[in-house]
C-alpha cells in the first residue's frame, strides 16, 4: 500500500500538468492573436506595413540615418552601383548588407532614384501609438495616411459609430424579448398541466435541429407583405423566434428542477401563478436567464446573415460594416484591426458581466436529485 502511494501521487501531479499544460497552450493561442489586434489598432499605418505588432517590444532594427540619391543617367532596368557593390534593382529593393554594417534598400519604385542607408540600432518601445485609427473608422469622415513606400493614401471612413448604435438596438431587444417569452413557456411546460403539454415541448426540442436558413425565404416573404422589411421589428422578431427554442429548452431545464416545496406552499397560501412566476420563479432563475442571454446576445450581435437580409444596407449593422471594411479597404490593416476590436469590447463586457452565472446556467437540470 505504500509503494502504491507515491506511484499515485505521480500519477496526480502528472494529470495535473498536463491538463495545466493544455490550458495554458490554449488561452496563449486565443490570448496572443487578440493581443496582436489590440496592438495593431493603435500603431500608424506606415509602421503596420513594415513591420508586425512584436515590434512594439524591445528589439534590434535598421534605421535609417541617410538617403542616396542617384543620379539621371544612371540605368535602373540593368545593374546598379552604389558605394562599389552592383545589385539589381529587385536585390536593392530587397535589402543588401554592406562590409560596413549598414544596409542599403531602395526606398519607393524605380522613379524615386532613392536609396536609403539604415544601421542596425536598439529600439526599445514604440511611442507613436494614438487613437487615430479608431476615430478613422469611427467618424465616417475622409481620412489620409501613408502606406509603407510612404505614398498618402486617401479614403472614405465606414462610419462605424452609427452600425455600433444599430447592433445595440438589434441586439438588446434581440435577447430580451426571447428570454421574457421562453421564461413564461418553461414555467408552463414545467409547472402547468394542459392538453397537449409534452407534444407541444417535443415540437420545441425538435426546432433546435432545424436550420434557420431555410425559414429566411419564407419570413423574408412575410416581411414583404407586412411591410416591416427592412425595420429594427422586423429582425427582433426573427432573432426571437431563431432564439425560443434553445431559450425554452435551457429555462424549462432549470425551472424543472427547482424544489417543488417552495412552489406548493405558495399555492397553498393562495398565490396565483403569475404571482409565482414573478415573486419565484424569475428571482431563482437568475443564472439560466443569465447564461442564456450570453448565448443569445454573442449570437446576435455576431449575426451577419440575418442582418444582411431583414435590414441591408439601409440600417447597417457592425458585422455588416467589418465585412464592407474588408471588401473595400482590405489592405488597410489599421483599419480592419480597430474596428475588429470596437466590435469585440461589448461582447466582452456582456461575458465578463454574467461569466459567474454561466456555469450555473450551463448546468441547470443536468444534476438530479
Amino acid at each position: 500500500m505504500n509503494a502504491k502511494k507515491p506511484s499515485l501521487d505521480r500519477q496526480k501531479k502528472l494529470s495535473n500538468f498536463f491538463v495545466n499544460f493544455v490550458l495554458i497552450v490554449i488561452c496563449l493561442i486565443w490570448i496572443v492573436p487578440t493581443l496582436g489586434v489590440f496592438i495593431t489598432s493603435f500603431r500608424n499605418s506606415q509602421n503596420i506595413f513594415k513591420s508586425g505588432w512584436w515590434t512594439i517590444l524591445p528589439h534590434r532594427e535598421y534605421v535609417k540615418t541617410e538617403e542616396i540619391k542617384l543620379a539621371d543617367n544612371v540605368d535602373v532596368d540593368g545593374p546598379i552601383t552604389v558605394n562599389g557593390v552592383t545589385r539589381t534593382f529587385e536585390e536593392w529593393r530587397a535589402g543588401v548588407l554592406m562590409p560596413d554594417g549598414t544596409q542599403l534598400i531602395w526606398f519607393g519604385n524605380k522613379r524615386t532614384r532613392q536609396i536609403d542607408v539604415q544601421t542596425l540600432e536598439w529600439k526599445w518601445f514604440e511611442t507613436d501609438l494614438s487613437l487615430e485609427n479608431y476615430t478613422n473608422v469611427l467618424s465616417g469622415k475622409e481620412i489620409r495616411f501613408k502606406d509603407g513606400s510612404g505614398n498618402e493614401i486617401v479614403r472614405q471612413g465606414n462610419n462605424l459609430s452609427t452600425a455600433f448604435l444599430n447592433s445595440i438596438a438589434v441586439a438588446v431587444p434581440a435577447t430580451i424579448i426571447p428570454i421574457l417569452i421562453a421564461a413564461f413557456a418553461a414555467y408552463g411546460f414545467a409547472w402547468m398541466n394542459f392538453p397537449g403539454r409534452k407534444f407541444l415541448f417535443t415540437l420545441v426540442v425538435a426546432l433546435l435541429v432545424v436550420p434557420l436558413q431555410i425559414a429566411l425565404v419564407p419570413i423574408l416573404q412575410d416581411y414583404t407583405k407586412l411591410g416591416i422589411n427592412g425595420t429594427f421589428l422586423g429582425i427582433w422578431l426573427a432573432h426571437a423566434g431563431f432564439g425560443l427554442p434553445l431559450a425554452i429548452y435551457l429555462l424549462f431545464n432549470y425551472i424543472n428542477q427547482l424544489p417543488r416545496d417552495i412552489l406548493e406552499s405558495a399555492f397553498i397560501d393562495g398565490a396565483s401563478h403569475f404571482t409565482i412566476f414573478t415573486n419565484l420563479i424569475l428571482p431563482l432563475s437568475i443564472p439560466a436567464l443569465a447564461s442564456f442571454a450570453i448565448f443569445q446576445f454573442l449570437w446576435v450581435w455576431n449575426d451577419y446573415l440575418v442582418g444582411l437580409i431583414f435590414l441591408g444596407d439601409q440600417n447597417r449593422v457592425l458585422t455588416m460594416a467589418l465585412a464592407a471594411i474588408v471588401g473595400e479597404k482590405g489592405q488597410d490593416w489599421h483599419l480592419l484591426t480597430a474596428g475588429a476590436f470596437i466590435s469585440m469590447i461589448l461582447p466582452l463586457t456582456v461575458f465578463f458581466a454574467l461569466q459567474r452565472f454561466f456555469v450555473r446556467g450551463l448546468l441547470a437540470g443536468s444534476v438530479k436529485g
